[in-house]
């Protein structure tokens, strides 16, 4: 059965769910195609926080910043409950190393408008008990926040339908339809979607989609391991990062002759607790393909590191793991706008590990330069074009 749009938007995770959403309520007739089930892919396998402090000094922080004010009102305007708090957050600093770096970053931060500071490890400890006595200090800032992804995801999933929107699971995209050099829709699971434009939000799975029609995007899936504890009570305040997080997400190129295991899978402290009580331990961040099982050596890791930045969680009991791939761009940015030599297609992926925290911001974003052609900000240094895309 065939299907027409205003706009067709690949994918179901938050990024996709959130298009969707804020295109709907500009008025647009909207149908969103998904392979699986909304969820399925790097947001249904990440942890919840919505942190400031992980964001690179530039476009990348003043989106994060834009994107956490809207989640401040975002369930009362989506009419759902997506278990946003706003806790703020720390990263932990071992050495003068860590000191040197994360100095030099938060200064950069507080320029572009982040209240974030360091303070001793003494004051980390007023904040949060249980940390490592080694700690030479933390940055912290309190604009750092959590939010359940499942919950903000089906929270824009379901304010979409009730604008006309149509979710389609299960759809996987097989084929573009072209009309005069224009690309003209999709051809799916479930029958073709004609539209004027068709948005990419696939996730690491874009680049899969994308060469359908002859891209080449610049898109590496990074699987990143995750530990769930059972619940209990509160006892991570906030998001707590590693300064080694910030290392092995801005500079993997560092990694490569590490001697230590864990630093060679990119093992950086991603802690949180949810609403219920459990506890998300994280994270390693390997480009292993699309792999997305857990491993041993991965789990191992986490926990020695993670027992080794706040030993109390020895004590806690692991229910389960996870893992899945984010979408990972050789510039930490993500691909939003037209490529040349596409007509009617439209890119909005390669949020690597930001998509929860750039979701709201994203989902604006697109829908101004689909409705109106601009937006509120310069996002030139997200244009996908500053790839080379199509091969010579």
């Amino acid at each position: 059965m065939g299907r027409t749009a205003d706009v067709a938007v690949i994918g179901g995770g938050v990024i996709g769910a959130s298009i969707a959403y804020r295109l709907a309520k500009a008025g647009k007739k909207v149908v969103l195609c998904e392979r699986y089930d909304l969820t399925a892919g790097a947001t249904g396998a990440c942890d919840q926080m919505v942190i400031l402090q992980s964001k690179n000094p530039g476009i990348h922080l003043r989106l994060a910043l834009d994107s956490a004010a809207m989640f401040q009102d975002l369930s009362r305007e989506l009419d759902y409950p997506i278990e946003y708090f706003r806790h703020g957050g720390m990263i932990t600093i071992e050495n003068e190393m860590e000191m040197g770096v994360m100095t030099d970053f938060v200064a950069r931060q507080k320029k572009i408008g982040l209240e974030v500071e360091i303070i001793s490890r003494a004051d980390a400890a007023k904040r949060q008990r249980g940390l490592a006595d080694h700690l030479l200090g933390c940055t912290f800032s309190r604009q750092d926040g959590h939010v359940n992804p499942f919950k903000l995801t089906l929270g824009f999933a379901k304010a979409a339908k009730a604008l006309g929107a149509e979710i389609l699971i299960d759809a996987e995209v097989t084929g573009f339809k072209e009309e005069g050099g224009k690309i003209k829709g999709i051809k799916t699971a479930k029958g073709d979607v004609d539209a004027e434009v068709t948005v990419l939000a696939a996730g690491a799975w874009s680049p899969l989609v994308a060469a359908q029609v002859g891209l080449t995007l610049p898109i590496k899936p990074r699987r990143g391991q995750i530990i769930i504890t059972e619940p209990g009570p509160p006892y991570v305040v906030g998001g707590i990062l590693s300064a080694q997080y910030i290392v092995a997400k801005y500079h993997p190129e560092t990694l490569r002759d590490a001697k230590s295991r864990g630093v060679q899978l990119g093992v950086g402290l991603a802690l949180s607790q949810t609403a219920k009580g459990d506890i998300l331990i994280g994270a390693t961040r390997e480009f292993v393909d699309y792999e997305v099982s857990n491993t041993r050596e991965g789990i191992r890791e986490i926990l020695k590191n993670a027992a080794r930045l706040m030993p109390g969680l020895k004590k806690m009991n692991v229910i389960r793991i996870m893992g899945g791939s984010r979408p990972y761009t050789p510039d930490g940015l993500p691909l939003i706008g037209f490529p040349k030599g596409r007509e009617g297609l439209f890119l909005a992926a390669g949020h690597e590990g930001d998509g929860i925290a750039l979701s709201a911001i994203t989902g604006r974003i697109v829908a101004d330069l689909l409705t109106e052609g601009k937006t509120y900000t310069d996002i030139s240094p997200l244009d996908p074009n500053r790839f080379p895309l199509i091969a010579s």
